[in-house]
Protein backbone atom coordinates (compact mmCIF):
# COMPACT_ATOMS: atom_id res chain seq x y z
CA UNK A 1 0.00 0.00 0.00
CA UNK A 2 3.39 2.12 0.67
CA UNK A 3 4.32 1.90 -2.76
CA UNK A 4 1.11 3.20 -4.48
CA UNK A 5 1.89 6.22 -2.70
CA UNK A 6 5.38 6.90 -3.46
CA UNK A 7 6.40 9.87 -5.85
CA UNK A 8 7.72 8.94 -9.16
CA UNK A 9 11.31 9.90 -9.98
CA UNK A 10 11.29 12.58 -12.52
CA UNK A 11 13.28 12.15 -15.48
CA UNK A 12 15.89 13.90 -14.93
CA UNK A 13 16.83 11.96 -11.93
CA UNK A 14 15.41 14.56 -9.26
CA UNK A 15 12.45 14.75 -6.86
CA UNK A 16 9.43 16.98 -7.72
CA UNK A 17 10.91 20.00 -6.17
CA UNK A 18 13.92 19.62 -8.58
CA UNK A 19 12.04 19.43 -11.00
CA UNK A 20 10.31 22.73 -10.43
CA UNK A 21 13.42 24.29 -10.06
CA UNK A 22 14.50 23.13 -13.47
CA UNK A 23 11.55 24.86 -14.78
CA UNK A 24 11.72 27.84 -12.95
CA UNK A 25 15.32 28.33 -14.63
CA UNK A 26 14.89 26.79 -18.57
CA UNK A 27 16.49 29.16 -20.87
CA UNK A 28 13.05 30.21 -22.08
CA UNK A 29 12.91 31.93 -18.77
CA UNK A 30 16.15 33.63 -18.48
CA UNK A 31 15.30 36.46 -21.43
CA UNK A 32 12.31 37.82 -19.36
CA UNK A 33 14.20 37.75 -15.87
CA UNK A 34 17.10 39.71 -17.86
CA UNK A 35 14.51 42.52 -19.51
CA UNK A 36 12.61 42.91 -15.94
CA UNK A 37 16.22 43.13 -14.13
CA UNK A 38 17.39 45.73 -16.95
CA UNK A 39 13.74 47.58 -16.92
CA UNK A 40 14.09 47.95 -13.27
CA UNK A 41 17.75 49.21 -12.80
CA UNK A 42 16.63 51.57 -15.73
CA UNK A 43 13.68 53.37 -13.70
CA UNK A 44 15.74 52.89 -10.36
CA UNK A 45 18.32 55.02 -12.04
CA UNK A 46 15.96 57.53 -13.83
CA UNK A 47 14.81 58.23 -10.37
CA UNK A 48 17.95 59.38 -9.50
CA UNK A 49 19.42 62.83 -9.63
CA UNK A 50 21.85 62.67 -12.61
CA UNK A 51 18.87 60.03 -14.02
CA UNK A 52 15.85 62.91 -13.71
CA UNK A 53 18.42 65.64 -14.58
CA UNK A 54 19.75 63.89 -17.85
CA UNK A 55 15.71 63.12 -18.50
CA UNK A 56 14.71 66.37 -18.77
CA UNK A 57 17.50 67.92 -21.04
CA UNK A 58 17.10 64.73 -23.72
CA UNK A 59 13.31 65.83 -23.25
CA UNK A 60 13.88 69.25 -24.10
CA UNK A 61 15.86 68.95 -27.27
CA UNK A 62 14.00 66.24 -28.17
CA UNK A 63 11.13 68.48 -28.07
CA UNK A 64 12.84 71.12 -29.53
CA UNK A 65 13.65 69.30 -32.30
CA UNK A 66 10.15 68.56 -32.75
CA UNK A 67 8.73 72.24 -32.67
CA UNK A 68 11.74 72.88 -35.69
CA UNK A 69 10.48 70.50 -37.33
CA UNK A 70 6.66 71.04 -37.61
CA UNK A 71 6.59 75.41 -36.69
CA UNK A 72 9.19 75.70 -39.87
CA UNK A 73 6.31 74.47 -42.13
CA UNK A 74 4.26 76.73 -41.80
CA UNK A 75 3.28 79.21 -44.24
CA UNK A 76 3.06 82.54 -42.87
CA UNK A 77 1.27 84.95 -45.44
CA UNK A 78 1.55 88.01 -43.01
CA UNK A 79 4.62 89.30 -44.63
CA UNK A 80 3.07 89.70 -47.98
CA UNK A 81 -0.08 91.10 -46.51
CA UNK A 82 2.36 93.93 -44.73
CA UNK A 83 4.14 94.05 -47.81
CA UNK A 84 0.96 94.81 -49.38
CA UNK A 85 -0.42 97.54 -46.88
CA UNK A 86 3.08 99.51 -47.01
CA UNK A 87 3.22 99.89 -50.89
CA UNK A 88 -0.79 101.01 -50.91
CA UNK A 89 0.20 103.59 -48.32
CA UNK A 90 2.98 104.75 -49.89
CA UNK A 91 0.91 104.84 -53.26
CA UNK A 92 -1.39 106.79 -51.42
CA UNK A 93 0.71 109.01 -49.83
CA UNK A 94 1.77 109.64 -53.33
CA UNK A 95 -1.12 110.76 -54.56
CA UNK A 96 -2.58 113.01 -51.99
CA UNK A 97 1.19 114.88 -52.99
CA UNK A 98 0.03 114.86 -56.62
CA UNK A 99 -3.26 116.43 -56.22
CA UNK A 100 -2.59 118.69 -53.08
CA UNK A 101 1.23 120.13 -53.78
CA UNK A 102 2.09 122.55 -51.73
CA UNK A 103 -0.83 124.82 -52.34
CA UNK A 104 -3.15 123.96 -49.65
CA UNK A 105 -0.76 122.61 -46.78
CA UNK A 106 -3.51 121.94 -44.30
CA UNK A 107 -5.59 119.49 -47.02
CA UNK A 108 -2.29 117.63 -47.63
CA UNK A 109 -1.47 117.40 -43.77
CA UNK A 110 -4.74 116.10 -42.88
CA UNK A 111 -5.14 113.53 -46.15
CA UNK A 112 -1.91 112.13 -44.89
CA UNK A 113 -2.51 111.97 -41.28
CA UNK A 114 -5.61 110.02 -42.33
CA UNK A 115 -3.47 107.49 -44.41
CA UNK A 116 -1.05 107.18 -41.71
CA UNK A 117 -3.24 106.47 -39.26
CA UNK A 118 -5.44 103.81 -41.00
CA UNK A 119 -1.85 101.93 -42.17
CA UNK A 120 -1.06 102.07 -38.50
CA UNK A 121 -3.91 100.47 -37.13
CA UNK A 122 -3.88 97.97 -40.07
CA UNK A 123 0.01 96.96 -38.91
CA UNK A 124 -1.13 96.73 -35.12
CA UNK A 125 -3.98 94.50 -36.26
CA UNK A 126 -1.39 92.18 -37.82
CA UNK A 127 1.16 92.17 -34.91
CA UNK A 128 -1.42 91.61 -32.85
CA UNK A 129 -2.32 88.00 -34.82
CA UNK A 130 1.56 87.02 -34.43
CA UNK A 131 3.24 88.98 -37.09
CA UNK A 132 6.88 89.58 -35.40
CA UNK A 133 8.84 90.71 -39.02
CA UNK A 134 10.59 87.57 -39.23
CA UNK A 135 10.17 84.03 -41.20
CA UNK A 136 9.40 80.70 -39.33
CA UNK A 137 12.82 79.20 -40.15
CA UNK A 138 14.18 82.81 -38.33
CA UNK A 139 11.30 82.58 -35.53
CA UNK A 140 12.23 78.91 -34.84
CA UNK A 141 15.82 78.59 -34.21
CA UNK A 142 17.02 75.79 -32.11
CA UNK A 143 18.17 78.41 -29.28
CA UNK A 144 14.55 79.64 -29.54
CA UNK A 145 12.79 75.99 -29.95
CA UNK A 146 15.11 75.25 -26.83
CA UNK A 147 13.93 77.77 -24.65
CA UNK A 148 10.35 77.76 -25.51
CA UNK A 149 10.73 73.81 -24.65
CA UNK A 150 11.86 75.20 -21.39
CA UNK A 151 9.51 77.79 -20.86
CA UNK A 152 6.89 74.94 -21.16
CA UNK A 153 8.17 72.24 -19.25
CA UNK A 154 8.85 74.60 -16.17
CA UNK A 155 5.22 76.03 -16.14
CA UNK A 156 7.12 80.00 -17.19
CA UNK A 157 5.15 80.73 -20.09
CA UNK A 158 7.13 83.44 -21.78
CA UNK A 159 4.88 83.55 -24.11
CA UNK A 160 7.49 85.49 -27.01
CA UNK A 161 6.89 82.54 -29.86
CA UNK A 162 3.79 80.44 -29.97
CA UNK A 163 2.99 77.40 -32.06
CA UNK A 164 0.92 78.63 -34.90
CA UNK A 165 0.16 75.35 -36.65
CA UNK A 166 -2.52 72.70 -35.23
CA UNK A 167 0.20 69.84 -34.79
CA UNK A 168 1.96 72.37 -33.18
CA UNK A 169 -0.45 73.06 -30.48
CA UNK A 170 -0.87 69.69 -29.74
CA UNK A 171 2.16 68.39 -29.54
CA UNK A 172 2.38 71.24 -27.74
CA UNK A 173 -0.79 69.86 -24.56
CA UNK A 174 1.23 66.63 -24.73
CA UNK A 175 4.76 67.78 -24.24
CA UNK A 176 3.26 69.58 -21.10
CA UNK A 177 1.46 66.83 -19.90
CA UNK A 178 4.33 64.50 -19.50
CA UNK A 179 7.23 67.75 -19.35
CA UNK A 180 5.69 68.89 -16.33
CA UNK A 181 5.56 66.44 -13.95
CA UNK A 182 9.05 65.54 -14.70
CA UNK A 183 9.93 69.26 -14.22
CA UNK A 184 8.03 68.57 -11.10
CA UNK A 185 9.94 65.54 -10.13
CA UNK A 186 13.68 67.10 -11.10
CA UNK A 187 12.50 69.94 -9.00
CA UNK A 188 12.36 68.16 -5.62
CA UNK A 189 15.34 65.45 -6.36
CA UNK A 190 17.40 68.54 -7.11
CA UNK A 191 16.33 70.53 -4.01
CA UNK A 192 17.06 68.03 -1.88
CA UNK A 193 20.46 67.16 -2.70
CA UNK A 194 21.63 70.61 -2.87
CA UNK A 195 19.75 71.11 0.41
CA UNK A 196 21.62 68.40 1.74
CA UNK A 197 25.12 69.75 0.11
CA UNK A 198 24.49 73.90 1.40
CA UNK A 199 23.44 72.16 4.85
CA UNK A 200 26.67 70.09 4.83
CA UNK A 201 29.26 72.75 3.78
CA UNK A 202 27.27 75.72 5.90
CA UNK A 203 27.82 73.17 8.97
CA UNK A 204 31.51 72.68 8.24
CA UNK A 205 32.06 76.61 8.24
CA UNK A 206 30.14 76.48 11.56
CA UNK A 207 32.49 73.95 13.14
CA UNK A 208 35.11 75.61 11.27
CA UNK A 209 34.78 78.84 13.27
CA UNK A 210 34.09 76.90 16.97
CA UNK A 211 36.47 77.27 19.67
CA UNK A 212 38.20 73.87 19.47
CA UNK A 213 35.29 71.79 19.12
CA UNK A 214 38.07 68.67 18.05
CA UNK A 215 39.40 68.96 21.57
CA UNK A 216 36.15 69.32 23.44
CA UNK A 217 34.88 66.18 21.10
CA UNK A 218 38.37 64.29 22.22
CA UNK A 219 38.17 65.32 26.18
CA UNK A 220 34.31 63.79 26.01
CA UNK A 221 35.15 60.64 24.45
CA UNK A 222 38.46 60.26 27.05
CA UNK A 223 35.55 60.91 29.84
CA UNK A 224 33.59 57.91 28.53
CA UNK A 225 30.53 60.85 27.63
CA UNK A 226 28.85 60.82 24.55
CA UNK A 227 28.86 64.24 22.92
CA UNK A 228 26.11 65.11 21.18
CA UNK A 229 25.96 67.17 18.20
CA UNK A 230 23.87 69.95 18.38
CA UNK A 231 21.79 70.37 15.48
CA UNK A 232 22.61 73.77 13.12
CA UNK A 233 19.67 75.30 10.67
CA UNK A 234 20.66 76.97 7.84
CA UNK A 235 19.45 80.93 8.44
CA UNK A 236 17.30 82.11 5.59
CA UNK A 237 19.50 84.77 5.08
CA UNK A 238 22.36 82.60 3.98
CA UNK A 239 19.66 81.29 1.26
CA UNK A 240 19.14 84.47 0.11
CA UNK A 241 22.60 85.60 -0.34
CA UNK A 242 23.12 82.70 -2.61
CA UNK A 243 20.10 83.44 -4.57
CA UNK A 244 21.44 87.06 -4.94
CA UNK A 245 24.87 86.34 -6.38
CA UNK A 246 24.16 83.30 -8.38
CA UNK A 247 21.58 85.90 -10.05
CA UNK A 248 24.18 88.64 -10.07
CA UNK A 249 26.04 86.22 -12.14
CA UNK A 250 22.88 85.63 -14.57
CA UNK A 251 22.95 89.24 -15.04
CA UNK A 252 26.45 89.86 -16.21
CA UNK A 253 26.54 86.80 -18.45
CA UNK A 254 23.00 87.87 -20.16
CA UNK A 255 23.86 91.86 -20.67
CA UNK A 256 27.15 90.66 -22.31
CA UNK A 257 25.65 87.79 -24.70
CA UNK A 258 22.47 88.94 -25.26
CA UNK A 259 23.31 93.08 -25.72
CA UNK A 260 20.79 93.53 -22.58
CA UNK A 261 21.44 96.30 -19.84
CA UNK A 262 22.27 95.34 -16.34
CA UNK A 263 18.89 96.34 -15.39
CA UNK A 264 16.98 94.29 -17.79
CA UNK A 265 19.34 91.49 -17.59
CA UNK A 266 18.74 91.33 -13.80
CA UNK A 267 15.16 92.39 -14.31
CA UNK A 268 15.01 88.76 -16.88
CA UNK A 269 16.80 86.66 -13.91
CA UNK A 270 14.32 87.61 -11.12
CA UNK A 271 11.07 87.23 -13.13
CA UNK A 272 12.54 83.84 -14.73
CA UNK A 273 13.39 82.52 -11.35
CA UNK A 274 10.10 83.45 -9.68
CA UNK A 275 8.42 82.11 -12.79
CA UNK A 276 6.46 84.88 -13.90
CA UNK A 277 8.07 85.19 -17.19
CA UNK A 278 6.88 87.72 -18.70
CA UNK A 279 8.53 87.43 -21.74
CA UNK A 280 9.67 90.42 -23.08
CA UNK A 281 13.25 89.40 -22.61
CA UNK A 282 13.86 86.20 -23.52
CA UNK A 283 17.93 84.29 -24.08
CA UNK A 284 17.97 83.02 -27.54
CA UNK A 285 16.12 85.25 -29.54
CA UNK A 286 19.19 87.99 -30.35
CA UNK A 287 21.45 85.01 -31.37
CA UNK A 288 22.41 84.75 -34.92
CA UNK A 289 20.64 81.81 -36.78
CA UNK A 290 21.44 79.80 -39.98
CA UNK A 291 18.60 81.35 -41.40
CA UNK A 292 20.42 85.10 -40.50
CA UNK A 293 23.61 84.26 -42.07
CA UNK A 294 22.27 83.24 -45.31
CA UNK A 295 20.50 86.24 -45.81
CA UNK A 296 23.56 87.86 -45.66
CA UNK A 297 25.29 85.83 -47.63
CA UNK A 298 21.74 86.57 -50.30
CA UNK A 299 22.75 89.91 -50.13
CA UNK A 300 26.17 90.00 -50.08
CA UNK A 301 25.76 88.31 -53.68
CA UNK A 302 22.67 90.48 -54.71
CA UNK A 303 24.36 93.77 -53.26
CA UNK A 304 27.45 95.06 -54.70
CA UNK A 305 28.03 97.99 -52.22
CA UNK A 306 27.16 95.06 -49.02
CA UNK A 307 30.12 94.81 -47.01
CA UNK A 308 32.06 91.26 -46.26
CA UNK A 309 33.06 92.18 -42.72
CA UNK A 310 29.53 91.86 -41.53
CA UNK A 311 29.22 88.29 -42.96
CA UNK A 312 32.23 87.09 -40.80
CA UNK A 313 31.38 88.52 -37.98
CA UNK A 314 27.85 87.03 -38.62
CA UNK A 315 29.78 83.25 -39.11
CA UNK A 316 31.98 83.37 -36.40
CA UNK A 317 28.82 84.59 -33.76
CA UNK A 318 26.96 81.56 -35.03
CA UNK A 319 29.98 79.75 -34.52
CA UNK A 320 29.85 79.91 -30.49
CA UNK A 321 26.01 80.06 -29.84
CA UNK A 322 25.81 76.41 -29.23
CA UNK A 323 28.35 76.73 -25.81
CA UNK A 324 26.35 79.98 -25.16
CA UNK A 325 23.18 78.17 -25.04
CA UNK A 326 24.19 75.15 -22.93
CA UNK A 327 25.51 77.38 -20.49
CA UNK A 328 21.43 79.75 -20.75
CA UNK A 329 20.10 76.38 -20.24
CA UNK A 330 22.07 74.96 -17.62
CA UNK A 331 21.86 78.20 -15.87
CA UNK A 332 18.05 78.10 -16.09
CA UNK A 333 17.73 74.50 -14.53
CA UNK A 334 20.41 74.89 -12.15
CA UNK A 335 18.00 77.93 -10.96
CA UNK A 336 15.18 76.42 -10.62
CA UNK A 337 16.98 73.46 -8.49
CA UNK A 338 18.67 76.51 -6.18
CA UNK A 339 14.72 77.86 -5.92
CA UNK A 340 14.48 74.48 -4.15
CA UNK A 341 17.08 74.02 -2.32
CA UNK A 342 15.90 77.24 -0.69
CA UNK A 343 12.89 76.32 -0.28
CA UNK A 344 13.54 73.30 1.16
CA UNK A 345 15.91 75.18 3.87
CA UNK A 346 13.50 78.06 4.81
CA UNK A 347 10.77 75.40 5.18
CA UNK A 348 13.31 73.85 7.62
CA UNK A 349 13.49 77.18 9.55
CA UNK A 350 10.34 78.22 9.71
CA UNK A 351 9.18 74.72 11.65
CA UNK A 352 11.90 75.43 14.02
CA UNK A 353 10.59 78.60 14.94
CA UNK A 354 6.79 78.04 14.60
CA UNK A 355 7.63 75.14 17.31
CA UNK A 356 9.65 77.43 19.10
CA UNK A 357 6.87 79.70 19.36
CA UNK A 358 4.56 77.51 20.44
CA UNK A 359 6.71 76.00 23.18
CA UNK A 360 6.58 79.72 24.34
CA UNK A 361 3.18 80.25 24.17
CA UNK A 362 2.62 77.20 25.84
CA UNK A 363 4.95 79.02 28.53
CA UNK A 364 3.35 82.57 28.59
CA UNK A 365 -0.19 81.03 29.15
CA UNK A 366 0.32 78.41 31.81
CA UNK A 367 2.17 81.40 33.54
CA UNK A 368 -0.71 83.68 33.07
CA UNK A 369 -3.12 81.13 34.12
CA UNK A 370 -0.58 80.33 37.60
CA UNK A 371 -1.11 84.47 38.10
CA UNK A 372 -4.40 84.03 37.54
CA UNK A 373 -4.75 81.51 39.93
CA UNK A 374 -1.95 83.47 42.17
CA UNK A 375 -4.29 86.88 42.05
CA UNK A 376 -7.81 85.12 42.74
CA UNK A 377 -7.82 82.60 44.68
CA UNK A 378 -4.59 81.30 47.81
CA UNK A 379 -1.07 81.43 46.06
CA UNK A 380 -0.04 78.34 47.73
CA UNK A 381 -2.56 76.43 45.88
CA UNK A 382 -1.74 77.48 42.39
CA UNK A 383 2.18 76.11 42.50
CA UNK A 384 3.51 72.46 43.51
CA UNK A 385 5.29 71.98 46.25
CA UNK A 386 8.84 71.68 44.03
CA UNK A 387 8.41 75.16 43.79
CA UNK A 388 9.17 76.22 47.21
Amino acid sequence: MASKFQRKPSPGGTGGMGGASSVSSTPSNQPRKRVKRCCRNFVTFMCTQVGVGALIVIYAICGAFAFMHIERQFEDKTAGLVMELRQNCSQKLWSITEEHNIIDRRLWTEATNKVLREYQAQIAGVVKHGYVGRSPEQIWSFPAALMFCLSVITMIGYGNMVPRTPWGKGLTVIYATFGIPLYILYFLNMGRVLARSFKFLYRSLHDCTQEHPRLDRIDALEGGVSLTRKKVIVPSTACLWVIFFYVLTGTVMFANWERWSLLNSFYFCMTSLCKIGFGDFVPGASLTTTADVNAATQKLQEDISADPAELAQLQSVAADQHSKLAINFVYMLLGMGLVAMCRNLMREEVRLKAREMREDAKLCMEDTRLRFVGCCGNPRDAYEDDYY
